[in-house]
């Protein structure tokens, strides 16, 4: 039985990157169905509010801590998590265990002219056997579940999702016994940075938990109000439940 911690009501995985690949590389050999999600400051806020997005997250099998401000939030209510799974590095971890395991991945979600590129990209590396096909994010609520039957025909041993929160968590969580892939995971905007379209931060950036800061200077227009409104609730939430322990714990003593 792993270990699971709570943040803001949300349960997080106590797993290394290590670790959690092992689980997916077990489920994949095993043909047992698992579904993983990541999650960063901005959609534990919005879990807050957005009971569908609450549901389809703690439904989850793996749920690993994509931010930086996650794993230290989790320090300072003392509940000590790892490292950071990053759902991009994660997903560039599968892709090189699908090539060495010879698994087949499916690839929803993007632009087209994004997506294509995504498999292109991994093609010239990896070899065209790793791929079960792709298509765009973009579609109609009726087309749901052509898109489910699409996927599970194509026999993929790994489907990423890159659509925004909280419609791929939603569409995971309602298609996933019929989809019959192994493995689930939403990669969010990884797809935009595989294809180039997205520049990631410095590793220095990433290490002290400034990567949506380097995000944030590529597009400040559109991103601003984001960063403000979910930064600043998520350090309200966090210390709200600081209190709320240490509190705990003085009238237990």
């Amino acid at each position: 039985m792993r270990k699971r911690i709570t943040i803001m009501n949300s349960p997080v995985d106590v797993l290394t990157m290590r670790e959690t690949i092992d689980i997916i590389d077990d489920s994949i050999r095993e043909k047992k169905s698992i579904q993983h999600i990541v999650v960063n400051a901005a959609k534990l806020v919005h879990m807050q509010e957005d009971e569908e997005l609450y549901q389809s997250v703690v439904d989850s099998d793996i749920i690993n801590a994509d931010g930086m401000a996650v794993v230290w939030a989790a320090s300072l209510l003392g509940k000590p998590l790892p490292e950071r799974v990053a759902g991009v590095d994660l997903m560039q971890e599968l892709v090189i265990l699908a090539s060495e395991k010879k698994y087949k991945i499916f690839f929803f979600g993007g632009k087209e002219e994004v997506v294509a590129e995504v498999v292109r990209k991994y093609t010239s590396v990896f070899g065209k056997d790793i791929i079960a096909g792709y298509r765009n994010g973009y579609f109609k609520k009726e087309q749901e579940a052509n898109i489910a039957v699409q996927i599970a025909e194509s026999k993929a041993d790994i489907l990423f999702v890159a659509i925004s929160s909280p419609i791929k968590e939603i569409f995971l969580n309602t298609y996933k016994d019929q989809l019959k892939v192994p493995f689930i995971m939403g990669v969010g905007g990884s797809f935009d940075v595989v294809a180039g379209k997205v520049k990631r931060a410095p590793e220095w950036m990433q290490k002290v938990g400034l990567e949506w800061f380097y995000r944030f200077l590529q597009e400040p227009g559109r991103m601003w109000k984001r960063y403000l409104v979910t930064n600043s609730l998520f350090i309200y939430y966090v210390l709200r439940e600081r209190v709320k322990t240490i509190f705990s714990k003085q009238l237990r003593e």
